[in-house]
């Protein structure tokens, strides 16, 4: 009898830490639901899905909300969303796996594989490797050139590679981290190039089937038409949700234009989190290469703010991921954002912890918080209502930005006239790397349309001298930009320049980087 004391001792407390476990991850998961309903409330987002894996275990799989605001279908872990920029981990893994294969090296040069890759200086275009695609060194600004495919655009990735070398170096070559589309693009081609297939079919091959990731598609127009469990993304303006867009960034193939579910990420942060491996004997990539593309290439500045509120020492991009500390933890993580929808992916390797945050909304705040609610519920950190914190951060920025534009509009000459008559700056304008862009004169009014950009059309309006606003028709793009015109010495318009009115404007929208020229 006293021989089963021990056994059965034994078995009562297992039970019993069991329950004590079982309890407290619902109790993590119910606090983390609660987070998601008070985001979406504050934040006004229709719909979101969330998924958070542990130790090889989906944990938490739900969907919030509804597919489109107004009407009755929900959203489940199903639900295909626009993952946008977590595309680009998936193009870097698709490398890695030509690297394991010996088909190319880190430090292979991207002309060796695309001749006519060119870069505005001849040294760089010589020295730019794979790893350059991919870490955000290149030297050119944040979001360069994103103007030649978004908003969609008839341009090609031909002409994207054409119009590289037309575009301002803003830094020495590897010296500063500047977030760059069309690195990611070309990346994609190098993989294309390699594999004698379009990129869509290698990562449809390579990722998705091998994965089990069924629902997911490398682009919205591969979602079958019968499929209507797809969210619509939307725009809050002046208190209203729009439903917008609808192609999930098609033209950001190997940067932005995969589709997928919370289900199907699930299997996608396993292999993450297990370094490459989905089954006893199957891998994605080795182990060697995951630790490539989790290694610092990039260093980002970390703010004051970071350090003291997130314990953050060192903030990097590795190869299709950003890394940093954060509580004593590297975080391995990457955000994707599209007109109207937005998404968040989170690794923690060390705890064996990874969560994906899909929304159809494009508020940054609102998978912020939740992604730093699960953290805190998960890494049982001091409690805090980052809903709240995040909610107050956007009231601030709002604010301030209300502010400086009506004192920039306070401070408008209104005497000041425009040099020229209006029909005057009427004309075609070329820019060497984006293309022709319209201004034509009708009913007394200036009319701008972005040669091939069918959504960039507006009307331009004088603001003072010889400076002008475009404001856009689909006012959901809240891009507003200055056109500036320069006037040679017989008064003629030599050049115009562009650059967006909000700061809030989205990066992606580089006006700034254009030089108009009256074309011949």
């Amino acid at each position: 009898m006293k021989l089963m004391q021990k056994p059965l001792f034994f078995i009562v407390m297992l039970c019993a830490a069991f329950s004590v476990h079982a309890t407290s991850m619902t109790e993590k998961n119910a606090k983390v639901e609660q987070a998601i309903e008070k985001a979406m409330d504050v934040f006004q987002v229709p719909g979101v899905a969330v998924a958070i894996v542990k130790d090889d275990e989906v944990v938490f799989s739900k969907g919030f909300g509804v597919i489109e605001h107004g009407k009755p279908t929900q959203v489940n872990t199903d639900t295909l969303f626009g993952i946008a920029s977590n595309t680009k981990a998936m193009t870097a893994a698709l490398l890695a796996q030509l690297v394991d294969e010996g088909k190319l090296t880190w430090q292979t040069k991207v002309i060796d594989i695309i001749p006519e890759f060119q870069m505005p200086d001849a040294f760089v275009t010589r020295e730019f490797t794979i790893i350059d695609l991919l870490a955000h060194n290149s030297g050119l600004g944040l979001g360069a050139g994103d103007l030649m495919i978004w908003p969609h655009t008839t341009l090609t990735n031909d002409d994207i590679i054409k119009g590289l070398k037309h575009l301002p170096q803003v830094s020495s070559f590897r010296s500063e981290f500047a977030y760059d589309n069309l690195m990611y693009i070309i990346a994609g081609e190098v993989v294309a190039k390699i594999q004698g297939k379009s990129w869509h079919e290698v990562i449809q091959e390579n990722i998705f089937m091998p994965l089990g990731m069924d629902n997911t598609r490398a682009a919205f127009s591969l979602i079958e038409s019968a499929n209507k469990n797809v969210a619509r993304a939307h725009v809050p303006l002046d208190g209203e949700l729009n439903v917008v867009g609808g192609n999930f960034l098609e033209k950001f193939q190997g940067a932005g234009s995969v589709a997928s579910s919370v289900n199907d990420m699930s299997l996608w942060i396993k292999a993450q989190l297990n370094q490459g491996q989905y089954t006893k004997d199957k891998r994605l990539f080795s182990a060697k290469q995951s630790k490539a593309m989790w290694q610092a290439r990039t260093l980002l500045s970390v703010s004051d703010a970071a350090t003291k509120h997130d314990k953050t020492h060192f903030s990097a991009y590795g190869l299709g991921w950003f890394l940093k500390d954060y509580h004593g933890v590297k975080l391995v993580h990457h955000s994707g954002g599209i007109l109207g929808m937005v998404s968040k992916v989170v690794l923690v390797p060390e705890e064996n912890l990874g969560m994906v945050i899909l929304t159809n909304q494009q508020s940054g705040y609102a998978f912020n918080a939740i992604y730093q609610q699960i953290l805190n519920e998960y890494l049982s950190l001091e409690a805090k209502d980052w809903v709240s914190y995040y909610h107050e951060k956007q009231q601030s920025r709002v604010a301030k930005e209300q502010a400086r534009l009506a004192e920039m509009q306070a401070s408008v000459n209104k005497n000041a006239k425009h040099s020229l008559k209006l029909q005057d700056y009427a004309m075609t304008y070329v820019d060497n790397w984006y293309g022709e862009i319209h201004i034509t004169y009708k009913n007394n009014k200036l009319h701008m349309q972005f040669g091939n950009t069918p959504e960039l059309v507006g009307d331009v309006e004088h603001h003072q001298h010889n400076t002008f606003i475009v404001r856009w028709h689909d006012r959901t793009l809240e891009a507003d930009a200055f056109v500036n015109f320069n006037l040679d010495e017989n008064g003629a318009v030599k050049y115009a320049t562009m650059k967006a009115v909000s700061k809030a404007t989205d990066f992606s929208f580089d006006f700034h980087d254009l030089k108009l020229l009256p074309k011949k």
